[in-house]
């Protein structure tokens, strides 16, 4: 007897999941790079794995305020020959702790490493979503680049036609249709070009958002604020440098492990219940104890401080790159923002509309007008690098408002 199933079913999911599947993989199109950030933010692999550290080294971080010592029960029979069963016994059940005083330095201690860790994380989140706002900045670059490509291309594509016309007319010559067919193969390199920058921006911005496609087509910077004045400049960035205040919360951690390390010299404490059985009688006490560290703690203090002295270094090595770089980049912010206002693009834009009227009118010949369009494409071409360069520098600048 043969037995048939009906796989319609199973091939209906399968094809469900694998269009689910296939759809995942589609890029999310963005509208604007503060929604890249916002989702590399989110789906960043590398800012996961450091979220996760950092729980985990918070609850290292509570446990070591714990009970040093846990609940510690013992039970000793005793024999005796001529005795059935146990002669005697003794129970022991206690526990130890610290001086109180170290619970309450070793909180302090605690809250601060936290703060530590929280600072880390926020340099980390910092420069992560700065590499991918400098990656979208490029983006927007390449994407005037190809609207630019795509314009001369339509306007070649128009001259093509027009001259080949022409030219079957006898009003042009071979020179004139040819330089117009190797401006086409000009642009479609320079247009393939672009989009294998395209493509790999995408890529890299793909991997930092957690391997999901993203593409973002906008062709016009977000609105950024100017560094106009030096004093407001520097006063800002030095108030709010990630790694400044991550140095520094590193400095105060290392500062209250010193206490806490000068603590160790307290006595230690131990309670508990003790039992004594022999024969038929019992008899029941407490058990009080102490111990001093005289050599558990040797060079605990010592190692605090060189840790507290090796964070004071590093703040000020941050604090010294800071200004180093805020100076260099505030001048070089100066001169780009200088270079790219003397470029004025509605003038460029209008004489290429003039250029090729030219040209459709018969008053210019084909060549006349590559020799001076050329020239303006060229400025044009310089004077997105710029506007990109300065966009770039204006993100670094303020990467601490991210």
């Amino acid at each position: 007897m043969k037995i048939f199933y009906n796989t319609l079913p199973f091939l209906s999911a399968a094809a469900i999941l694998l269009s689910a599947s296939c759809g995942s993989l589609r890029a999310q199109s963005m509208e604007s790079i503060d929604s890249v950030l916002a989702a590399v933010e989110r789906n960043n692999l590398e800012l996961r794995a450091l979220q996760q550290n950092n729980e985990a080294s918070r609850l290292e971080i509570q446990s070591q305020n714990n009970l040093q010592q846990d609940l510690s029960v013992s039970y000793s029979p005793f024999f005796t020959r001529g005795y059935d069963g146990v002669a005697s016994s003794e129970l022991v059940v206690s526990m130890g702790f610290d001086f109180p005083s170290q619970y309450i330095s070793r909180g302090k201690s605690g809250k601060l490493q936290n703060e530590a860790l929280d600072m880390q994380y926020a340099l980390q989140r910092r420069d992560i979503l700065l590499q991918a706002q400098l990656l979208c900045l490029d983006l927007v670059r390449l994407n005037q680049e190809k609207e630019l490509l795509d314009t001369r291309m339509a306007n070649a594509d128009e001259l093509l036609a027009l001259m080949e016309k022409r030219f079957s007319e006898g009003g042009a010559n071979v020179i004139e249709v040819n330089k117009v067919k190797m401006e086409r193969m000009n642009v479609r390199t320079l247009a393939a070009q672009n989009e294998a920058a395209r493509q790999n921006t995408l890529q890299t911005l793909r991997a930092m958002n957690g391997n999901i496609p993203v593409e973002l087509l906008v062709a016009e910077y977000p609105a950024a604020a100017e560094v106009v004045n030096y004093d407001e400049f520097y006063a800002e960035v030095m108030a709010t440098d990630a790694g400044i205040l991550s140095a520094e919360a590193s400095v105060d951690a290392a500062a209250q492990e010193i206490k806490v390390n000068k603590q160790n010299w307290l006595p230690k404490f131990e309670v508990g219940y003790r039992r004594n059985t022999a024969m038929k009688e019992a008899s029941n006490g407490f058990l009080v104890g102490a111990s001093l560290p005289l050599f558990s703690s040797r060079n605990k203090t010592k190692i605090a401080e060189a840790r507290h002295t090796a964070a004071q270094s590093e703040l000020e090595n941050a604090r010294l790159q800071a200004e180093t770089q805020l100076q260099s980049r505030y001048n070089e912010l100066q001169q780009i923002h200088s270079a790219v206002q003397t470029y004025d693009v509605p003038l460029m834009h209008s004489t290429l509309d003039a250029l090729k009227s030219a040209v459709l009118a018969g008053q210019m010949s084909v060549i006349d007008y590559y020799v001076e369009a050329d020239n303006v494409y060229g400025n044009l071409s310089t004077y997105l690098s710029l506007e990109n360069q300065y966009r770039k520098l204006l993100a670094e600048a303020y990467r601490n408002r991210l």
